[in-house]
């Protein structure tokens, strides 16, 4: 055989073997590196790749679909979900984040499938309580579902109240604000402001029981005056991340204005609402709704 020839079929094995080595896949410490410093689209090619090394990986797959959820993919989300679940059956995280891939896809799908979603997210989340009791994230998820779906799939406004309870007594905060939405929705107001304030006795700074009692009144018209002082603490603190804004809190307290009859009050409170976030679109039509100022008529 020429040495011609010998180099022909040599090549290719030369090349593999050098692919080979430069594609080795990443470990599991250093895709989830990428995907804590939110360097999403790197994370995901790193877990697929783990997971084409390692195809009994569960936690490559889950990762794989949390990330998918963030691109609003629910379908790669709820395939790569289901697969860490055939993996570990009984991880309640990957339940419950199954739960949150089907209730995203119930909301785009046509109705026969938001059907199929809404059935497929309760039962998710139910698993995960099942089998992690303390699973606070899942039993949140199930207050919003019992509360929005109908009775045929399962929902309903007591079971939602019975698991907004449940939470109060393992997480007294996030108790309080799951069932204070509950009672206001229900126009349960002075028990929702109660609930409030007794948080507040435990916790004089928390921002969100602050707001709630102004948002309360704002919508409602009870305690109005409370209201205000509550909502101008708000402004004394730094809001969370998840939170609503200090435009939010000006805004509320416009709407406050506009129940004590002061135009004027109002739209300063609208204007700096919309100084501090020039998007905020409920300041900008609670402003536009408000009658011509005396200096603009002029």
């Amino acid at each position: 055989m020429s040495s011609r020839r010998l180099t022909w079929i040599l090549l290719p094995a030369v090349l593999w073997l050098g692919v080979s080595t430069a594609s080795a896949a990443p470990t599991y410490d250093e895709a989830l590196a990428l995907y804590k410093a939110r360097r999403y689209p790197e994370a995901r090619v790193a877990f697929q790749e783990l997971s084409l090394a390692e195809p009994a990986h569960a936690k490559a797959r889950y990762f794989l679909g949390v990330i998918a959820i963030k691109r609003n993919d629910t379908a790669a989300a709820i395939h790569q979900l289901q697969k860490a679940i055939e993996l570990d059956p009984t991880n309640a995280d990957y339940h419950a984040e199954l739960g949150g891939a089907h209730g995203l896809a119930a909301k785009q799908a046509s109705l026969l499938d938001q059907i199929h979603h809404a059935r497929a997210c309760r039962a998710a989340l139910e698993k995960a309580v099942e089998l992690n009791p303390d699973h606070l994230e899942a039993r949140r998820g199930l207050v919003d579902y019992y509360r929005q779906a109908p009775s045929f799939l399962g929902g309903g406004v007591m079971k939602a109240y019975r698991q907004a309870e449940t939470i109060l007594e393992r997480d007294p905060v996030m108790g309080t604000l799951l069932l204070g939405q509950l009672m206001v929705a229900d126009h349960r107001f002075e028990e929702a402001i109660a609930l409030f304030r007794q948080l507040l006795d435990r916790q004089p700074d928390n921002y969100l029981a602050h707001y709630s009692i102004g948002r309360i009144a704002a919508e409602s018209g009870r305690e109005t005056d409370s209201g205000q002082t509550h909502l101008q603490r708000c402004l004394q603190l730094t809001p969370a991340s998840d939170e609503p804004s200090h435009a939010a809190v000006h805004w509320r307290l416009g709407n406050l204005a506009e129940r004590r009859k002061d135009p004027a009050a109002a739209r300063a409170a609208y204007e700096t609402a919309l100084n501090l976030d020039p998007n905020f679109q409920q300041a900008r039509t609670s402003l536009a709704k408000l009658p011509p100022s005396p200096d603009s008529a002029s």
